[in-house]
């Protein structure tokens, strides 16, 4: 980070370089939300809010979320959030936020999975709003007013928390994907179609790095996850917990998603972009099972779809039952 760069603004420093923000990130336990969209969906699934970076035009729109933050609220012009972050930031505002601890896939598959922080400690406000707190750094007066008279005064609440833990009936297994837009991508899928939890294996990309978060809008804020810590015993982990294990293949001989049979409890399988599912875990699997393609398509060499077109039509298909 250049020295001329506040040290205030480290979190947002050099954006674009993946392997430096995923050792940075990892280590100082945070991640980055972009937009304003995803900024309020992160703030109600209970992240905490380290700090916020923004453009003087989101400060208006941002309000209600910017006022209990005082002095963590940081005004620069779009020269300064360029240089800071590495690109042109195009949805104006970003803000550091703090991870929350992954549930156990055990936990996460009994439905005890672990639940979001209190609305009270999600602002961690350094006083009360409409206090007299610090305004934002690099805020003008007008915006500080703005900030002030905006609409509400605090954060909004965590999504609700049932009283009896619910046990997940359909949940996606990624498998070594590596890219993050596609996990977001597949994230996003999941969520809209209904799906209940998503399970990486230990080598899957972070649904928090910022692309994950970008690309899902959010959507990795709405459906819980976890994350395996063995690899080649995952699926025994989720046969001991009663799910019936379907494995996606482009393999046409396997059985139609649309004709599988489906039982209480389903893990569909998703595998790497390039290589796909593991041998191992096509192996253990319960059942293969493929998109049917277009024997005109398959003529001409195309027979496949890419890992998050393929994501949710088998969503779709799991969920028919669901």
């Amino acid at each position: 980070m250049p020295e001329a760069i506040d040290p205030h603004l480290a979190d947002y420093a050099n954006l674009r370089d993946v392997e430096l923000r995923k050792s940075m990130e990892a280590e100082h336990g945070l991640f980055i939300a972009e937009g304003e969209k995803v900024i309020r969906r992160a703030v109600a699934a209970g992240y905490p809010v380290r700090s916020v970076l923004l453009t003087s035009r989101w400060a208006g729109p941002l309000a209600d979320l910017l006022g209990p933050l005082g002095d963590r609220v940081h005004v620069v012009d779009d020269a300064v959030m360029e240089e800071v972050t590495g690109f042109q930031v195009h949805r104006g505002a970003l803000a550091a936020m703090e991870r929350l601890p992954l549930p156990e896939v055990e936990d996460l598959l009994s439905g005890r999975e672990a639940r979001r922080a209190p609305a009270e400690h999600t602002a961690r406000s350094d006083g009360e709003p409409g206090s007299d707190s610090p305004a934002p750094r690099g805020a003008s007066a007008e915006d500080a007013a703005h900030s002030e008279s905006g609409p509400g005064s605090g954060f909004p609440a965590p999504r609700g928390v049932s009283a009896e833990p619910v046990a997940p009936r359909r949940v996606l297994i990624l498998e070594d994907l590596v890219d993050h837009g596609n996990v977001g991508a597949i994230f996003r899928c999941a969520a809209a179609l209904g799906v209940e939890a998503v399970i990486l294996s230990p080598r899957c990309a972070d649904p928090l790095y910022r692309r994950s978060v970008k690309v899902s809008m959010g959507a990795v804020f709405a459906i819980p996850y976890a994350r395996m810590t063995d690899w080649y015993a995952g699926l025994a982990e989720l046969r001991e917990a009663g799910f019936r294990t379907l494995a996606l293949t482009p393999d046409q001989s396997a059985t139609p998603m649309d004709k599988v049979a489906m039982a209480d409890r389903v893990a569909l399988l998703l595998g790497s972009e390039g290589d796909g599912l593991s041998s191992r875990w096509l192996r253990e699997a319960d059942e293969a099972v493929c998109i049917p393609m277009s024997p005109a398509a398959m003529d001409m060499g195309v027979d496949s779809l890419n890992v998050v077109a393929a994501a949710a039509i088998a969503c779709h298909g799991l969920m028919r039952a669901g």
